[in-house]
Formats: C-alpha cells, structure tokens, sequence
C-alpha cells in the first residue's frame, strides 16, 4: 500500500509562512523558506527550474520521485492561485480538500473529508505515494492516524509569526529520525511516524 508523506520547507520555528499570507503571496514574508530550492548547482531532476545543492537534489528528487497524488487544502489551494489549474507536482493528480464548493480543472478532484481525500488520493496515486500540503491537512491526517511519514525541509530563520506548520493535535505524535541531511541553507530532517 501507499504512504501518506507530509513534505514542506519550515522555519525553525515552526512556520511554513511569513507574516500576511494571501491569494498570490501564498508565503506572505516568508519567501525565503524555499530560496534553497533555487540556490544550487544541480537541476532537479523532477522539476525544471529548480536548482538545488546536491545534498537537497538527492532528497528532494528521491521524494518527488514517490509521489503520484497529492493532497491539498483550500486555503494552500487558493492563496497558491490554484496552482495554475493544474498541479503543484509535474506528474501527480491534485486532491483539493474543501467543504464548500472551488473551481477546479479535470486534473483535481475535490474532497470534502480527510479521510476521503486520501482515499481518492491513494487511488489516483496507484502504487505512488500520497503527499500532503498544508497545515490544517497535515493536522487532520495526523489526527486521524494517517501519516506515515514526515519531512521538514528546515531553514535556518525564525520567522516570529505566519502559518504554522502544524495545528493543535488531539495526542503525541511520536517520530522517528530516518534521516538528517545538512545542505547549503536547508537541513532536511526526514521522521517516520510511530504508531
């Protein structure tokens, strides 16, 4: 089966935007959490434009590599002018989660439950992994014991305020370190979910 993997570029603490987040400045001043994304010397090899240190291409290719659907909420959805219509990954179906209704194109499917959303993600996914976008989608699935995985890209900043990464959860959620890769502006912490 499937993984539920939760990726995203934070600050250390614990921010996955600056100050005033809105459509068309989805990471409010928090722009610099993904200068890491296009401060190196090596392509990636899943997105083009994406220049990376080799340390970041490896992690980030092998992820995006995984997964074949992803999971977004409305608010990351919207304030990411919905990711052009289509989505944030070059080659993965979008699943947007709502409870009202949003516009979206024939590579998105919408969703209003967590539950349901990674349900219809697994299956537009196939064998591929499910990635998850967004604070409230991260919480959700983590409260629900979905997650199986988490990366924090982590950049070295304390942004004071903005969209926190994660909500307040119902319980502990215990990690494992898998990983930890140190890389020019950027320390990728890959964590396994314990259950």
């Amino acid at each position: 089966m499937s993984k539920v993997i939760a990726a995203h570029a934070v600050s250390v603490d614990g921010f996955i935007t600056g100050r005033d987040p809105q459509p068309g400045h989805g990471l409010g001043d928090g722009g610099m959490l993904f200068d890491w994304y296009f401060g190196g010397d090596t392509p990636s090899g899943v997105f083009d434009g994406f220049w990376l240190s080799e340390p970041s291409a490896r992690v980030f290719d092998a992820l995006a590599g995984r997964v074949g659907a992803i999971v977004a909420g409305r608010t990351t959805y919207e304030d990411s002018e919905r990711f052009g219509g289509g989505s944030p990954h070059p080659k993965a179906r979008l699943v947007v989660l709502s409870h009202r209704p949003a516009q979206t194109s024939d590579r998105q499917i919408l969703a209003a439950g967590i539950e349901d959303a990674i349900a219809r993600a697994r299956e537009a996914a196939g064998d591929l992994d499910v990635g998850l976008m967004g604070g409230g989608v991260v919480t959700a699935a983590l409260a629900a014991g979905l997650v199986d995985e988490i990366v924090l890209h982590q950049v070295p900043v304390l942004l004071g305020a903005g969209r926190p990464y994660f909500r307040e959860l119902p319980a502990h959620v215990r990690l494992r370190l898998v990983e930890a890769v140190p890389a020019p502006g950027v320390t990728h912490l890959h964590y396994a979910v314990e259950r």
